[in-house]
């Protein structure tokens, strides 16, 4: 009778055991089934962190400033005393004044002129280049060295060789005679825009060369060979195969090109200062000048019309550009 209670005792202890064990795998399979859960939950989750830097950055110094000018736009901060609101009186001021207006003429001309040639000497330069001949590297180098080099220092560069008197090309004129010794090619205010277009599009070629190049050398060789034994010519395989595959490189290059012009500042005010006069002062120039001149809620207001006026285009080029990537 002991032993029958006994034995009873030890089976009932057993299946305790055997209950607890069981129980413990149990939570252990629940507890490793929620933390794998919680696992794949924030690796799901991960990319969101990964973009938090971009995203912070981006409202620094992107978003707090629009803001930030947008408020000072509307007040006539000068830079010292306190602000005052005054509504959209800076944005009626700037249509009032006859030179602002010439100031973004300048600044639309420079772009007409600098953008369209840029691009065009840039794809040119890059078909030259991907083709095969001697002194190819040396080519490459030499067109886009200039790109490297501040544009303040490239615009003293240059001034030092158009200067009159005693720059380089007056010499070069002087001694080729013509009366071209005397002509102050930075002086004339019907010249000297169109000088500062040539510089600036001289310096920067190499630049949007390159990117062409780069789409150039990405299309498989395949398409052109495809191309010459279906009987097409040259031009036909630069119209039909090459530019349908270069909308991205179109892309890259129209836009930078188009920010770049209607921003510039840096090659002007090396090589003539706006000047003769106000002939080639663009609005960032304009900008510069009437910040410092204790306007700096006027030149905030002028600030946000110069982005407005580079947004615009640059809106209808990617629209336009788009509608042909969908051709394509």
């Amino acid at each position: 009778m002991v032993n029958e209670i006994y034995l009873s005792k030890l089976v009932a202890l057993g299946k305790c055991i055997i209950r607890q064990s069981l129980n413990s795998k149990l939570m252990e399979c629940m507890w490793s089934d929620r933390k794998m859960a919680l696992r794949n939950k924030i690796v799901s989750k991960l990319h969101y962190f990964m973009i938090l830097p971009a995203l912070i950055l981006f409202f620094v110094f992107f978003i707090y400033p629009l803001f930030n000018g947008i408020s000072l736009s509307l007040t006539d901060y000068d830079g010292m005393t306190s602000p005052k609101f005054i509504g959209l009186k800076n944005f009626i001021d700037f249509f009032k004044d006859s030179r602002a207006k010439n100031d973004v003429i300048n600044t639309l001309i420079f772009a007409l002129g600098s953008a369209p040639l840029l691009n065009i000497f840039g794809f040119l330069y890059a078909l030259l280049l991907d083709s095969n001949f001697r002194g190819k590297s040396i080519a490459r180098t030499i067109i886009y060295l200039p790109a490297v080099i501040s544009p303040l220092i490239m615009g003293y560069i240059w001034y030092f060789i158009l200067q009159p008197q005693r720059g380089f090309l007056f010499a070069i004129a002087e001694k080729l005679g013509g009366g071209m010794s005397n002509f102050n090619w930075l002086g004339n205010r019907y010249m000297a825009l169109w000088i500062i277009v040539i510089v600036n599009v001289w310096q920067f070629v190499g630049m949007t060369m390159v990117v062409y190049l780069a789409g150039l050398q990405s299309i498989p060789e395949e398409m052109h060979e495809a191309g010459k034994i279906d009987g097409a010519t040259y031009r036909q395989r630069i119209k039909y195969i090459v530019l349908p595959m270069m909308i991205q490189p179109i892309k890259i290059n129209v836009i930078t090109n188009i920010i770049g012009s209607l921003s510039v500042f840096e090659i002007i005010m090396a090589l003539t200062e706006g000047g003769p006069g106000y002939s080639t002062e663009s609005l960032s120039i304009y900008i510069m000048r009437k910040c410092y001149g204790s306007s700096t809620g006027y030149s905030t207001a002028v600030a946000i019309i110069l982005f407005i006026i580079i947004l615009l285009p640059v809106l209808a080029s990617l629209k336009v550009i788009r509608s042909k990537e969908y051709e394509a």
